[in-house]
């Protein structure tokens, strides 16, 4: 039995090693964590007298902890913490900063940090008023010597959305599948005295190293509205109370585990989860085993065992075990020293810990064991093809056991690259849907093009090309284009578009027609580009041509001859492709096309429910496109008869190809044949 025991849990550690993936790869999550911290920073959660600020978002939580991708979901939500440039807090006795990061206001107020009665929490009175040297750049500050002014964690402006905790949930439902919760924070470019002794505390076993700690110090930390669950009643202390936050120090600290130890840290949260051992998913303070307990125990684990610990003779299952016996221990006492602040308990007698700590204390290894075949490996088999799940329906022996896992991790690597070559496509699509429905601001460009460079390199090209065609249809056809002078450098001057090259044809006098031309060319050489990027990495599964942007800019010119070569030589590519790139019919896609094809979208989007329902926008296939724009140009260009049969024959290729629920494209194809049947006719 012993050994029984030892091969499951042996069969389940090599199973979750090799089926996480590591970086890089492109994560659903991080895309809309990038869509989240966009909306976060265009929400106009100004506090009073802040409408000038601009909201400084972050990602936390698990998106920004894991690098890890396991085959069951790590996010249930994005968070965000965002802080404004014109706010800053001190710790209390530092003289105010006459320097400041290039993303705050020129005129500042800064908050000294001050404890509360309670470890961990405090209060944040206005002390200094800073203001800008035009000269240097440097800061004068003033003492506020009026009455004190405590700043409020309750912000008027937050009070008519869903607050839960110190978050508000920023509704975004229309571009993302995961909620938002954006937390109000005051950003702190000093280590806190509360955590002094953090930074000198020098573990037995090297981690975290030197570089780490220092990276962790000079991030400073933040202090969040939010207080104490015994305040939250109290008429003065409920509305003044903070509490200091480390989700920076935590963010680098954990990214800096080895993948092991991310892989233990998602085990337990997926055990205390399914096991509904906690209620909350977040550190709010709620009197109950959350997240930020299980988080942690993991801090603490890493700095006080051996490297030994987590990687010789490796069982997943038994460090699990141990450290799910520990927290036991921890809630039978009960204490849960905090990581950083040394003389803060994060628990007590308050706690609803009931039998969870009685139960944590029996867990064994065998338990386990089974508890993950049953409750994760199996889910994972939910993922796979038929054949492979049915061969969980007997599972009695290790061997049986051994073969069904082999074939989840087999098809795992398998599918590999076909996986990252979707989740890419969808990124595309996230990326376009977002830019189209929220419009672009400076602040909101900055962001975008920070988060998604940090995600994969190629959205640095694809990003300035949607967001060049969002300013093109943003501008009237006649009249200023003042509203969009301070975006298009920040476009431009950001990244990989040299605004150089453009800067001397935009003019003062460039007429508008003339400024959407020159961006809208602009936008397809850099999605030509992107095209290129993705035939390269991805040619092995998925056929991609590069010119379908060009052909679309050719045909709306006028060049036709031009635009029949280039779709022809799609068409002959794309035929009998598996798979193929599809362009979206977003409206900034759409201004690249011809009426006939805007008309159809718009049919397609008042029928077909599914596209409303799921994407509120309908794509076209590469094929379908480069089959129109051909069509289309050999009937301007008067093709012969036979030239004109050949394309049908196309057409019958390619709508047997097209799945029926594909509307737009069936549509599409079924116009360019009727208008050939016509020509032919006549």
């Amino acid at each position: 039995m012993a050994d029984e025991c030892c091969d499951v849990s042996e069969i389940v550690t090599a199973f979750l090693l090799n089926t996480c993936r590591l970086p890089p790869w492109t994560r659903k999550c991080d895309v809309q964590a990038a869509v989240g911290c966009a909306v976060a920073a265009d929400l106009g959660l100004h506090p009073a007298d802040y409408e000038e600020a601009d909201a400084i978002p972050l990602t936390t939580g698990s998106v920004a902890d894991f690098y890890i991708e396991p085959m069951l979901p790590l996010v249930g939500d994005i968070d965000v913490m965002i802080h404004w440039n014109m706010q800053l807090a001190t710790p209390r006795g530092h003289p105010p900063p006459t320097q400041l990061p290039a993303e705050f206001h020129n005129y500042v107020q800064v908050f000294e940090i001050i404890d509360s009665h309670l470890p961990g929490y405090v209060y944040l009175p206005l002390r200094y008023l800073l203001t800008q040297c035009s000269d240097d750049g440097s800061y004068n500050y003033i003492e506020y010597d009026e009455e004190v002014l405590y700043l409020s964690n309750k912000i008027g402006k937050f009070e008519d959305r869903l607050v839960h905790g110190p978050a508000i949930l920023a509704d975004n439902s229309h571009i993302s599948r995961l909620s938002v919760d954006v937390v109000p924070c005051v950003r702190c470019l000093s280590w806190p005295p509360q955590a002094a002794d953090w930074p000198t505390r020098h573990g037995s076993y090297g981690w975290p190293d030197s570089a780490t700690l220092d990276l962790v110090v000079s991030n400073g930390c933040d202090v969040v509205g939010v207080a104490h669950r015994q305040c939250r009643q109290h008429e003065w202390v409920g509305k003044a109370q903070h509490r200091l936050s480390f989700s920076r120090a935590e963010i680098v600290l954990i990214n800096s585990w080895v993948p092991v130890q991310q892989i233990v840290y998602h085990m337990l949260r997926v055990y205390v989860k399914t096991e509904r051992l906690t209620e909350c998913a977040d550190n709010s303070g709620a009197s109950t085993l959350s997240n930020y307990h299980i988080k942690t125990l993991m801090l603490w684990a890493c700095e006080l065992k051996p490297n030994s610990w987590w990687t010789e003779n490796l069982n997943l299952v038994k460090i699990c075990v141990e450290l799910l016996n520990t927290l036991a221990v921890w809630l039978t006492d009960p204490r849960c020293k905090h990581y950083f602040v040394s003389n803060c308990n994060l628990l007590d007698h308050s706690f609803n810990v009931g039998s969870v700590a009685s139960n944590l204390t029996s867990l064994n290894e065998s338990y386990f064991s089974t508890w993950l075949v049953n409750n994760y490996i199996r889910q994972c088999a939910q993922l796979c093809p038929h054949h492979i799940l049915r061969l969980f329906d007997d599972i009695s022996t290790t061997t049986k056991l051994q073969n069904a896992v082999s074939e989840i991790v087999r098809w795992r690597l398998d599918t590999s690259l076909n996986d990252l070559w979707w989740d890419v496509h969808n990124a595309e699509y996230r990326i376009s849907q977002a830019v189209s429905r929220c419009s672009l601001t400076v602040r909101s460009c900055v962001c975008w093009m920070s988060e998604l460079t940090k995600i994969d390199k190629r959205f640095s090209v694809y990003f300035p090309a949607v967001a060049l065609l969002h300013v093109a249809r943003k501008i009237p056809r006649n009249g200023s284009s003042d509203k969009v002078s301070d975006i298009l450098p920040t476009i431009f001057g950001l990244h990989f578009i040299q605004w150089s090259s453009v800067l001397p044809r935009c003019k003062p006098e460039l007429n508008a027609p003339e400024l959407v031309e020159l961006l809208q060319k602009s936008a397809v050489e850099h999605l030509t580009t992107y095209r290129q990027l993705m035939a390269r990495d991805f040619g092995s599964v998925a056929t991609i041509v590069t010119t379908d942007f060009e052909a679309l800019h050719a045909y709306k010119r006028g060049d036709y001859q031009r635009c029949l070569l280039l779709s022809t030589q799609s068409v002959h590519a794309l035929l009998y492709a598996g798979c193929m790139p599809a362009v979206p019919t977003f409206p900034e896609f759409i201004q690249l096309m011809d009426d006939d094809i805007v008309s159809l979208a718009a049919v397609t989007l008042i029928v077909d429910i599914k596209c409303r329902e799921h994407s509120g926008c309908c794509c076209i296939t590469q094929l379908t496109l480069s089959l129109y724009l051909m069509t289309q140009c050999q009937l301007k260009l008067h093709h012969s008869v036979t030239s004109l049969a050949r394309t049908l024959d196309y057409i019958e290729v390619a709508q047997r190809r097209h799945p029926r629920e594909r509307t737009l494209d069936h549509w599409t194809l079924k116009l360019v044949e009727r208008k050939v049947y016509l020509t032919i006719s006549n």
